[in-house]
C-alpha cells in the first residue's frame, strides 16, 4: 500500500509512476478522497470542542439558576454530540474508500527498472550454460517413454479435472528428491530457516501480501471464508503482519516447501499440455525481511541462491528485469529466471525474486525499532521462488532425454536418490 504522504507531498511522482505501471488512477482521484475525509476529521474536531466548551458552561448556568440558558447550552451539547458521531461516520467512509483504492493500485517501481509494456522489453541481465546440441529432436516432458508412466493426467483429470497430475514411481521420488535438494541447499548453503506453514489461510493474510483486493479470482476460496495460499510467500510474509521487532532481528530470510493452489483464472488455452501450468503444484519459496537500506542488495543475493539451484542442476539459464508493464502488483522491481527447455526449444519462468520494499509491510502493518532510537519505521519485504519444484522437474527430465528415452539426472540430485543415476526408459531409477 502507498503512502498517503509520498502521494501529497509529490504528485508528480506518483502520477509518473502509475502511467508506467497502466493505472488509470491519478493523484488528484486519491487526494480528492483524502482531502474529503480530512475535512471530515476536521469538523468532528471543530464540533467536539464545541461540545466540550458548551459542558463546562451548563454547570455555571444552572448554578446561575438561568434555566433558559442551561437548556440552550444542554440542546447544544446534544446538537454536537450527535454531530460529532455523525462527521466520524462520515470520516470513516472516507478512510475505508481511500483505504480501498489504496489496496488496489500497483507498487511504484525502482528508477532502474526498464519502461515497457510487456515481456518483450524485458531486458537480459545474466546467462549460464549452453543449451545442449541434441542428436535427435528432443521431446516434451510428458512425451518421453520413462516419463509417461509415471506422469498421469487421465487419472488425474478423473479425480479432479484438468490441469492437475498423478505422479508415481520414480517420477515422484525424483518430484521429492529436486524439493529435498533445494531446502538443504537454501538452510545449509544459503543461510535461510526452514519453515512449515499452513495452506489456509485467512483473508487478513491475503490482503497483507496483496493477493486481494484485487486477485482473488487467482485463487481458491473454501466455503468457511479461509484461503488455500498461492504460494508461501503468503504465510512466510505475514509472520511478521502487526509486528513491531527490534532491528537486530533484522535481515530474517525464511523457506518452505508448501503445496500452492491457483485458478489460473488468466491463462486460458495457454500451456495446456503437460505439468507447466497447474492448479495444484508445489514451490520452494524464499522470503526475506529486511531493514530499508538493504533490501536492494537482498534482491540481488535472492536471485544468487535462486540461480544457484539451477547450476548445481546442470540446467541452462538467463535472468531479466522485468519491465514495469510485465512486473507483478507488489513489486518495486523483479528478477525473473527462465530455464531452457529443450523440448519447447525455449526459455520459461522457473523463478520470480521481487522487493517490494514497505508496500507490503504497509498493509501488514510490520515496523521495526531502529537500534538508536525513534519512531518505529516499516521493513522491507522480499520474496521469490527458489525453485518452483514441478517446472525443475520439466528441465531435469527435458535436459537430460537420451535418444533411447532414458534421463540422465544431475549427479546433485543422486544421493537423495539412492545412489541412482538414471531414469530408465521404463520409467525406474538405475
Amino acid at each position: 500500500m502507498h503512502d498517503i504522504r509520498m502521494i501529497r507531498e509529490t504528485p508528480e511522482v506518483f502520477d509518473a509512476a502509475m502511467k508506467l505501471r497502466k493505472s488509470d488512477i491519478s493523484s488528484a482521484d486519491v487526494l480528492a478522497i483524502d482531502a474529503a475525509r480530512r475535512a471530515k476529521i476536521a469538523e468532528a474536531e471543530e464540533a467536539r470542542a464545541a461540545q466540550n466548551a458548551a459542558s463546562k458552561e451548563v454547570g455555571a448556568a444552572k448554578a446561575k439558576g438561568d434555566e433558559a440558558e442551561f437548556e440552550r447550552l444542554r440542546a447544544l451539547v446534544t446538537e454536537k454530540k450527535a454531530a460529532v458521531a455523525r462527521l466520524g461516520e462520515e470520516a470513516k467512509l472516507e478512510d475505508d474508500k481511500l483505504t480501498e483504492l489504496l489496496m488496489g493500485l500497483p507498487n511504484i517501481p525502482y528508477e532502474d527498472v526498464p519502461e515497457g509494456e510487456d515481456e518483450e522489453d524485458n531486458v537480459e541481465i545474466h546467462r549460464w550454460g549452453t543449451p545442449r546440441s541434441f542428436p535427435f529432436i528432443p521431446k516434451e516432458h510428458y512425451e518421453l517413454p520413462s516419463v509417461k508412466d509415471g506422469m498421469d493426467f487421465e487419472t488425474a483429470a478423473k479425480l479432479s479435472g484438468a490441469r492437475f497430475v498423478l505422479l508415481s514411481g520414480a517420477v515422484a521420488r525424483i518430484h521429492r528428491a529436486l524439493a529435498q535438494f533445494m531446502l538443504d541447499t537454501h538452510t545449509e548453503q544459503n543461510g535461510l530457516t526452514e519453515t512449515w506453514t499452513p495452506v489456509l489461510v485467512n483473508e487478513a493474510m491475503m490482503y497483507g501480501t496483496g493477493q486481494l483486493p484485487k486477485f482473488g479470482e487467482d485463487s481458491y476460496q473454501t466455503r468457511e471464508g479461509m484461503w488455500l495460499i498461492p504460494t508461501s510467500e503468503v504465510t512466510l510474509t505475514n509472520i511478521v503482519n502487526g509486528a513491531t521487532i527490534e532491528e537486530s532481528y533484522l535481515p530474517r530470510r525464511y523457506t518452505a516447501h508448501s503445496q500452492c493452489f491457483r485458478s489460473e483464472a488468466g491463462s486460458a488455452g495457454r500451456d495446456t499440455a503437460g505439468m507447466l501450468r497447474q492448479h495444484q503444484f508445489e514451490k520452494v519459496e524464499m522470503v526475506s525481511v529486511t531493514h530499508p537500506d538493504e533490501s536492494r542488495a537482498e534482491l540481488d543475493r535472492m536471485t544468487e541462491c535462486a540461480q544457484g539451484i539451477l547450476e548445481a542442476l546442470l540446467l541452462p539459464y538467463r535472468t531479466v528485469v522485468l519491465c514495469t508493464g510485465d512486473m507483478g502488483f507488489g513489486a518495486r522491481r523483479t528478477h525473473d529466471i527462465e530455464v531452457w527447455l529443450p523440448g519447447q526449444g525455449k526459455y520459461r519462468e522457473i523463478s520470480s525474486c521481487s522487493v517490494c520494499g514497505d508496500f507490503q509491510a504497509r498493509r501488514m502493518n510490520a515496523r521495526f525499532k531502529p537500534a538508536g532510537g525513534g519512531k518505529p519505521e516499516f521493513v522491507h519485504t522480499l520474496n521469490g521462488s527458489g525453485l518452483a519444484v514441478g517446472r525443475c522437474l520439466i528441465a531435469v527430465l527435458e535436459n537430460g532425454q537420451q535418444e533411447d528415452g532414458s534421463v540422465e539426472l544431475p549427479s546433485a540430485l543422486h544421493p537423495y536418490l539412492g545412489g541412482k543415476s538414471v531414469l530408465s526408459p521404463f520409467g525406474t531409477l538405475v
